[in-house]
């Protein structure tokens, strides 16, 4: 054998073995590509499920505090109705009862409607029922105590009289 055929022999073993050092680097860039991918993919789901948990955690908290303060919300409404010869003291004590009320619709409480409406289970709790041929069946015709839910939840259910 002569020098150039083995300079093409030497130059084609190292050719083989640039491109297999070629094809192992691209192997291993593809898989750390790969475990990039899941990694980020992985850590999407774990912003989301912690924005899901954060949110519920909120709900819940935001639901208890509220519930703590309905019994004093309800209590500032029988006082601001109740008869009196002071007006200044009873337009006080509708003034904080109005302004306590909106500050728990910020919070995304609202009312429960109930009398006038067919009775729902998830919403009312009946305390009483009543035969009326005028009103219709499982009409709503008198509200105990008013009920609220902020969102879907229900933080507490109205006290009704049902009919027929």
């Amino acid at each position: 054998m002569g020098e150039g055929e083995e300079n093409v022999e030497v130059q084609n073993e190292e050719n083989v073995k640039v491109e297999e050092t070629v094809v192992e680097e691209k192997s291993e860039l593809e898989e750390l590509e790969d475990r990039y991918k899941r990694l980020m993919a992985e850590f999407e789901n774990y912003k989301k499920r912690s924005q899901k948990e954060r949110d519920n955690l909120y709900g819940m908290i935001t639901g208890d505090v509220v519930s703590a303060i309905l019994p004093i919300m309800d209590n500032l409404e029988k006082a601001a109705n109740t008869k009196t010869e002071d007006t200044n003291y009873q337009d006080g004590v509708k003034m904080v009862s109005k302004q306590l009320s909106e500050a728990l619709v910020k919070f995304g409480l609202k009312e429960i409607e109930s009398v006038g409406t067919t009775f729902d289970p998830e919403l009312h709790d009946a305390v009483s029922h009543i035969e009326d041929p005028e009103k219709g069946v499982q009409e709503i015709v008198e509200e105990y105590r008013k009920g609220y839910k902020i969102g879907n939840k229900v933080v507490r259910h109205s006290m009704v009289i049902v009919a027929n």
